[in-house]
């Protein structure tokens, strides 16, 4: 029965399904994580009656035909990337993007990552570097004596030293925009690389041809919406359940047909 073989693939998509909603809910507390979404076609057709055929010499067709559906694929799990509301943290080396933007990191094997996660820190030589010690690119290490650091809008990264008044220049942020974020590639630890999907990235001073401007003392929290979630796994749940009682009646059907005498 070809019903066993669909309610099968039904099962299989709605643990894909379930899988992806169990990774945003683990990730509800995770800076700057944007949620995902399974999304699903439906697998190739068997013309049992071809629809348009002759159905007759006089030049009559068949108005619909008979098409039996085999079942479902998992078609993409989509990143949904709109922007996660923003926390204030009162720590100056936090950041945060609003608006369009990455920020740039270089990771240790010379290709640059891109993250909107701003949670900084200050390595043992003074450069601004992510939880993993990677660099955030543009920026000179700052001072140990530095007691003051700022970040304007536009990225300008500035410090003061002890005992002076004035502000030095450390460096600029540039950003980083893609024509489609979501074919970015996630490789882990808040980072994503550029893939041919995701375009070239376009770089730039925030604030300036469609990047975001920054804000120092803010990150921005994930935009996991959990009651969507939770009514979204309850939905899964129940297409499983489902998809399960076919393949169920299907084996009753086969158990009857197998005591016929």
């Amino acid at each position: 029965m070809r019903s066993l073989n669909i309610g099968a693939t039904g099962m299989l998509a709605q643990q894909t399904n379930v899988e992806v909603i169990s990774h945003n809910i683990a990730n509800m507390n995770t800076t700057a994580y944007t949620r995902r979404r399974a999304e699903f076609h439906d697998l190739l057709y068997q013309n049992m009656r071809r629809v348009g055929a002759d159905s007759s010499d006089t030049g009559t067709v068949v108005p619909t035909g008979v098409q039996l559906g085999l079942g479902v694929k998992t078609a993409a799990v989509y990143r949904i990337t709109e922007q996660g509301s923003l926390t204030n943290t009162q720590n100056e080396l936090d950041l945060a993007l609003q608006g369009n933007g990455y920020f740039q990191i270089e990771l240790p094997t010379g290709e640059t990552g891109y993250t909107r996660d701003g949670s900084f820190q200050l390595s043992p030589t003074g450069e601004i570097v992510t939880h993993d010690g990677y660099k955030v690119s543009g920026l000179a290490a700052i001072p140990a004596d530095a007691v003051e650091i700022s970040v304007s809008a536009q990225g300008q990264v500035s410090y003061k030293q002890d005992g002076t008044t004035t502000m030095t220049a450390a460096g600029q942020i540039q950003t980083a925009i893609f024509a489609n974020e979501a074919g970015l590639e996630a490789i882990g630890d808040n980072l994503f690389k550029e893939t041919a999907a995701s375009g070239a990235a376009t770089t730039g001073n925030p604030g300036t041809n469609g990047h975001g401007t920054v804000l120092q003392g803010f990150l921005e929290t994930s935009n996991v919406d959990v009651v969507t979630e939770i009514t979204d796994l309850i939905s899964a749940q129940r297409a499983y359940e489902m998809n399960s009682k076919v393949i169920s009646t299907c084996d009753e059907m086969l158990s009857t047909l197998g005591r016929m005498k």
